[in-house]
């Protein structure tokens, strides 16, 4: 196991928690697959933290009930492309984030069902802040669904999909092809995987998709 667990850490400051999120100043929200998250997803974290206060960071496809084919981008609802729990990538972010430096009051990981957007009210308050960066297709759909949800939107930077310091794609090939990895991912992330084992249901989904 890690030597870091979300159940060791304790909150040591409840008070934004029990007066509500909502009454929070400048409240984020931002949202990812994470499967798993690499060091492109740490510095999107990073970059929204340094905009608000306390960020929310919502996981996307965090359940299989909540994934759903898009034309936008076609591979992310296989099973090859979401190896990790939503359990996993939560540890996973929590670990990244208090390795960074960021205070474990100042952030917290909920469910963030793009797929259905009636549902993302039920966990991340409306009047919040929403960050995202956009790479492709996918990334201006997401833009237009949180637009017609009435979200206050801000991109962070807009660049082409050659600019992106990694991806989960890649990072998920090169676990299944046995080359190296590690410098594209935080070391918590890195370690997280191979204590639990999980590269090994990496390789055995991508394997199985083929």
């Amino acid at each position: 196991m890690s030597n870091t667990n979300i159940n060791d850490i304790p909150f040591k400051n409840m008070e934004f928690h029990l007066r509500g999120i909502k009454n929070v100043p400048n409240t984020g929200v931002i949202h990812g697959r994470f499967q798993p998250l690499h060091i492109g997803h740490r510095e999107y974290l990073l970059a929204g933290k340094e905009r608000c206060d306390y960020l929310l960071i919502g996981i996307t496809n965090a359940d299989p009930s909540q994934t759903r084919y898009s034309p936008a981008c076609p591979h992310r609802s296989s099973d090859s492309a979401n190896p990790l729990t939503y359990w996993e990538r939560l540890d996973i972010i929590v670990g990244s984030m208090l390795e960074a430096g960021v205070k474990r009051n100042e952030f917290y990981v909920v469910p963030f069902p793009i797929n259905y957007p009636e549902r993302i009210f039920h966990y991340t308050p409306q009047n919040a802040k929403y960050f995202m960066t956009i790479y492709d297709e996918w990334g201006y759909e997401k833009k237009k669904i949180l637009e017609k949800l009435g979200c206050s939107i801000d991109v962070m930077w807009t660049k082409a999909i050659d600019d992106k310091v990694t991806s989960g794609c890649e990072i998920r090939r090169l676990i299944a092809d046995n080359k190296p990895w590690k410098h594209l991912v935080p070391e918590f992330t890195y370690n997280y995987i191979i204590n639990n084992k999980l590269h090994l249901r990496i390789k055995r989904l991508l394997e199985g998709n083929e």
